[in-house]
């Protein structure tokens, strides 16, 4: 068992959390000391891993990289984001990295040297084409996309990886890693797991092969959207039959590798927003802190926040609020479902195996299902019930009585 197996994630997008401005700006802001502030908040939800969006410079919203090797001047400096490592490590708290290696900036120098050479030259060769121009990643020009292909780019990536794991961070989450492919990423892994064998390598994939993309690529996990997706609308549907069948998938990721599991992220519309009956938030909770896999909770989430994410300028300022200062500038507005992640995430650390538990569905009907957990010695079931009127489900240690709109374990 590895150190991720134990891993709860709260995951939080910096430049939006602490409030920094929309463009790039030269002059050092120290703000990273307000997410710092966060760190025993982490710790009293039962957490002990913070997954960082980007912190490296950039031209906006962290995703256009202008430079791997600066923290961006809006959060701080590497100083700052060193009093962060090693004020999370002293709370035992772990650090993922937000590692966009897809594309970069069109106005990282990497670009401007592949312009100034063009398509045939050596510096051409970093980043990819469409005929004469720059290729951008999703028909967006101003994300310019790496050659990952190319040794001289995966030596870059290479050294970047290594460079902020030799500063103390545990991990790294590889943003569209879908876009170049898994066989893009085995070489880069390979090589960065021979200097730090304990890395932990999140691959951001949002349909396909799961279990083929992690074994071809050589990653601990995937992000889990098929999950997120069936967990929303089954109980938006009232239909359990959708997740059942999910379920039959996500046994088998899980039997191959540890999937991320999430209800909402920085991409997403929040969960509290997305569920047509709030009454069922808490079905939602359960099943991804209670599901095998690595729970990432968005931050927020916990709290209830609402936030609907739409196409357009602006349009993911909704779900990346900014945070106050502290949590003293919380309200109590979200107390409840705070101790409700308090409450499953105790049950995960009384039952840590969990996380790699085997999955089976023991009866599922449109409002109800009852999901048995399989631990070998022990077992559990997870009944839920998005109705209106208490049921019984048959359980794996006998029957389980679930109110409305609730979960019961047992």
């Amino acid at each position: 068992m590895g150190w991720a197996d134990t891993v709860i994630w709260w995951h939080c997008y910096p430049l939006r959390f602490v409030d920094a401005e929309p463009e790039a700006v030269e002059v050092v802001e120290h703000r990273l000391w307000r997410l710092t502030n966060w760190l025993d908040y982490v710790v009293g939800l039962g957490a002990n891993g913070m997954l960082l969006a980007p912190v490296f410079a950039s031209r906006s919203h962290g995703y256009d990289t202008l430079d791997h090797y600066r923290i961006d001047p809006r959060l701080g400096d590497e100083a700052d984001f060193g009093e962060l490592v090693w004020k999370a490590k002293e709370r035992g708290v772990r650090l993922l990295l937000d590692g966009v290696f897809n594309h970069v900036s069109a106005e990282h120098e990497i670009v401007a040297r592949a312009l100034a050479g063009g398509p045939a030259s050596e510096a051409g060769g970093w980043i990819r084409w469409v005929g004469e121009y720059p290729r951008g990643f999703e028909g967006n020009l101003d994300l310019v996309e790496l050659n990952l292909a190319n040794p001289a780019v995966q030596d870059y990536v290479v050294g970047v990886m290594n460079h902020w794991l030799d500063r103390g961070v545990d991990g790294w989450r590889l943003d569209a890693a879908y876009a170049a492919g898994p066989d893009a990423w085995r070489p880069i892994l390979e090589r960065v797991r021979q200097a730090h064998p304990d890395a932990w390598i999140l691959a951001e994939v949002i349909h396909g092969d799961y279990v083929d993309f992690a074994a071809r690529s050589g990653v601990d996990s995937v992000t889990e959207y098929e999950l997120w997706k069936s967990t929303w609308s089954s109980l938006n549907d009232h239909n359990f039959h959708e997740l059942a069948w999910t379920l039959t998938r996500h046994a088998q990721f899980a039997s191959r590798f540890r999937p991320l599991n999430f209800v909402g992220n920085h991409d997403t519309t929040r969960i509290a927003t997305k569920l047509t009956d709030p009454r069922n938030l808490p079905l939602a909770h359960a099943l991804l802190m209670l599901l095998p896999g690595v729970p990432a909770i968005y931050a927020g989430d916990e709290q209830g926040f609402t936030g609907e994410k739409t196409d357009g300028p602006g349009g993911d300022d909704a779900v990346r609020p900014p945070f106050p200062i502290d949590p003293d500038g919380l309200s109590d507005f979200g107390r409840p479902t705070f101790e409700l992640h308090q409450r499953l995430i105790h049950l995960r650390r009384t039952h840590p195996w969990l996380t790699w538990a085997g999955v089976s569905v023991g009866k599922v009907a449109d409002e109800t299902i009852a999901i048995n957990l399989d631990g070998g010695a022990l077992r559990l079931t997870l009944g839920l019930n998005a109705g209106d009127s208490p049921v019984e489900l048959p359980g794996l240690n006998g029957p389980l009585r679930v109110g409305a709109h609730d979960w019961a374990l047992g």
